[in-house]
């Protein structure tokens, strides 16, 4: 979305069009995020004064180790893990802010709709994509519904399709683009939304850990901003190179948050009532472990 506001920026009588597979635009990024504002502020100087739904300037940093029975705080925070002057936001909330002042601009948006696959000229330039048949039943029959996908042919065609996208997958695959280039490592993550009583939060906080429920062969670590409105994004991100094949994904989140007091995650989270929670996955993973944050 960025992109193609810049494009508009920089040519207003150029043709832009922007395909998104989901019914609306930021339906399908789920992530949180601590982003720096510097090429925001270059794109949208103005966007400060109309934030986007959450958007929380970043405040104290914090950097943990934990243990079973409970943590070490860090007296130094490692530079990656200092975020002065950044902001917590929703990925979501912020595409979704994105759209209308792309629309304004003259980019066209047609949400609802995915590509299926690119098309390509006989020297295997990429001309554009087409996208997918819409209203096949799982048979493969046609419902009442059912609309062939058309072919969307561009001068330049921009793939955003996140980490993993199938797209992206194929031309690397076709091109070669990864010759000469590290493996891709990936890491897949879990992320809660809490709402916790008054006084528990301070707005802007920032809390990184590593260290238990993983162990020293697993490369993971946890995330917890402090929102506004009495609100917790916790997450724990696990690297997919873990060599245990009974490692579950979703349990060093629940995990994480039965940890003594001592740890970042209790003080926050013990409390009575217990705490609200709300799950999402990141990274594709569905997480349906309904608990308690208060379990410590």
């Amino acid at each position: 979305m960025a992109f193609a506001i810049r494009l508009k920026q920089l040519n207003p009588d150029i043709s832009v069009c922007v395909i998104e597979k989901a019914s609306t635009v930021g339906a399908h990024i789920l992530s949180g995020a601590v982003i720096e504002p510097g090429p925001l502020d270059a794109l949208l100087p103005g966007w400060r004064s109309n934030p986007p739904p959450v958007c929380v300037p970043a405040g104290e940093d914090e950097f943990w180790f934990l243990t079973r029975d409970g943590g070490y705080k860090s007296p130094v925070v490692p530079p990656g893990m200092r975020n002065h002057g950044n902001f917590i936001v929703s990925l979501g909330a912020m595409c979704a802010r994105l759209a209308p002042q792309a629309e304004a601009l003259g980019v066209e948006i047609y949400a609802g709709f995915a590509a299926a696959e690119t098309l390509h000229a006989d020297d295997g330039t990429v001309l554009g994509v087409r996208i997918g048949d819409m209203g096949i039943a799982r048979d493969g029959s046609h419902k009442p519904g059912y609309t062939a996908g058309i072919d969307i042919r561009a001068k330049v065609t921009v793939l955003a399709e996140g980490a993993r996208g199938h797209l992206t997958k194929r031309l690397i695959k076709r091109f070669g683009l990864d010759a000469g280039s590290d493996p891709q490592s990936y890491s897949i993550g879990i992320k809660e939304l809490w709402q916790v009583p008054e006084g528990r939060t301070t707005p802007g906080k920032i809390v990184h850990s590593l260290g238990w429920p993983a162990d020293s062969r697993t490369y993971g670590g946890s995330f917890m901003y402090h929102l506004e409105n009495n609100q917790i994004a916790l997450g724990y991100v696990s690297g997919l190179d873990y060599a245990d094949p009974q490692y579950k994904p979703w349990k060093p989140s629940s995990n994480g948050r039965t940890t003594r007091r001592s740890s970042p995650c209790s003080k926050a989270a013990a409390s009575s009532p217990p705490a609200r929670v709300r799950s999402s996955p990141v990274a594709g993973r569905r997480c349906r472990r309904w608990r308690c944050p208060a379990h410590c």
